[in-house]
Formats: C-alpha cells, structure tokens, sequence
C-alpha cells in the first residue's frame, strides 16, 4: 500500500496582491480513493485553496506536493495529467467550437496518436453521459450539459486527482441530482480520486467520505461527515448548518417526539432512522 499522500498541502500560507492573507497555515492530505469536500462558506477561502492544489496560485510560505513531489517540480504538462481542476463556471473552462474538440484539446497537446485522441474523448464523453452532444457547438449545450462537458475534458487526460469547485451551482434539481451521481461513480466505480470545494451541506453527505472545514482561510476540522455535522457549535461557528432532511427528523424528535436516534444526513439514512423508530414504538392495545 503506498503511504504517500497523492495530493498534500504543507503549512500553506497564501496572500493576494492588496496584502490581504486568505490561507492560514492549512495542512491537508488527500490519497488515492479519497472523496474529500472542502467545505466552507462562502469567502472562507476554499476556491483559492483549491487553486493553489492545483498550481494555479503558489503559496507564499509552505509547500504543494502531488505523489511525494513538490508541485512547482513538474512540467505544465505533467501536472495536467495528474491533478485536473474544473472551475465552477464552465465559462471559464470551454472554449472550442464543439464538445469533440474541446474534449480533445487536452489529450491532443500531450501529443497522443488520433487513435489514442478519439479513444479518450469516446470514453469521457461515455461517462459524463454527453456522447450524443459530440458534435453540438459548445454554445448550444445547457448549463448542465457545458458542467459536464468540463468534467469530461479534464477527465480525458485521466488525471490521479481531480478537483471541482462547486460543481452543483446553478444547478437544478434534476441536475444537481445527476451531477452528484456522477461525482459518486467516478469515485467508488472508477476509483478517481476527488477533492469537492462546496459549501452545499445537503450535497456533502452523499458523496464525500472526508469533510475539511474551512473558515476564515485556516482548515478547522477534518472528519467523516457525522463527525462533522454532530458538532453543533462548529457548524454555528463557521457559519454553515444542517443538512434539511437532519433538521427535519431533528424537529420530528423533538417537537412531535418521534423516538428517531441517530443522525441522518441523507435521505436514505432519514428513511432507515424513521422505520426503525416507529418499529420500536408501542402500538395502542385493542379493547
């Protein structure tokens, strides 16, 4: 098993140009497999975070390292193909005529073969669920659909890591259902290491196994997400709150005095935590 961290930050510090210091001190490890959420309000730091992971922004003092290695040691196009960053606008991000092309731009400019070329974007296209829009001008594709197609450029050059900044945004219902089934895949199917900047606390809990809170620019904790959300004057405190199906079964316990224990974060877990307590309560006796 190898105990190298896949992605690490080392006491990173980070200060913009107007003198302003957003990163204090942050320590964070992430290995292969990991779906870590950053998780943080908004103005908390974690996009400049995210962006110093993937070598973007350099730190002022402390130290990036991707499989053991200072991050600044790698080539523009090594670094590609082990950490991706998808930015939360796909605006930002897209930039072809169409899917196909932008798709390819990656994995062409690593100087791969045609075969080797269509064969990526074949596959990312597949798992991202898009193969259909391959020849749709990028203009032309949804809000969802360009989300997507980002993942799947970035996915293409099949990279160790990938980091995503709030890839629910702006999102509907359907869509951010959709993403997080395919954020969820990638990770338990296809072992893709993921690290999530979000501050959605409903999305959290389905598919990250680590949460890291972030407030003010310093990381604060860093558990499971029970850890995390059971500790009430750390969500108060840094300025997030429960998921709402676990105020809901919350105010059910307390307000209607449905005998619910646990903490459930999900809807699944709600369902489960809400049998098992009518399950346990007494029925009334028949005359």
């Amino acid at each position: 098993m190898n105990t190298i961290p896949l992605i690490e930050a080392r006491a990173v510090n980070f200060k913009y140009e107007n003198n302003v210091q957003v990163l204090f001190d942050v320590n964070l490890q992430v290995r292969q497999g990991d779906f870590v959420a950053l998780l943080a309000a908004n103005g908390s730091g974690k996009t400049t975070l995210i962006k110093t992971l993937a070598g973007l922004l350099t730190p002022e003092s402390g130290q990036v390292l991707v499989n053991g290695k200072a991050i600044n040691g790698y080539t523009q196009s090594e670094l590609y193909q082990r950490v991706g960053l998808v930015f939360q606008n796909p605006n930002d991000q897209l930039f072809a005529a169409t899917v196909e092309e932008d798709v390819a731009f990656g994995p062409r400019n690593l100087n791969l073969s045609e075969e080797e070329v269509k064969r990526r974007v074949d596959e990312a296209l597949e798992i991202l669920g898009v193969s259909a829009l391959r020849k749709r001008p990028i203009h032309h594709a949804s809000f969802g659909e360009q989300k997507r197609i980002a993942i799947a450029g970035v996915l293409a050059m099949r990279p160790s890591v990938m980091i995503l900044d709030e890839p629910t945004a702006g999102l509907d219902p359907e869509g951010e259902l959709m993403m997080v089934s395919l954020l969820r895949n990638l990770n338990r199917k296809s072992g893709m290491t993921i690290i999530l900047a979000t501050h959605s606390v409903d999305t959290v809990p389905m598919v990250a196994d680590r949460i890291c809170v972030l407030n003010c620019g310093r990381l604060v904790r860093d558990g499971t997400p029970h850890q995390i959300f059971s500790n009430l004057e750390l969500i108060r405190t840094c300025r997030l709150r429960l998921p709402y199906v676990t105020s809901l079964v919350d105010d059910l316990r307390r307000l209607d005095g449905v005998p619910a224990n646990g903490l459930p974060l999900t809807v699944a877990e709600a369902r489960e935590c809400l049998l098992e307590a009518f399950e346990r309560k007494p029925q009334p006796c028949e005359l």
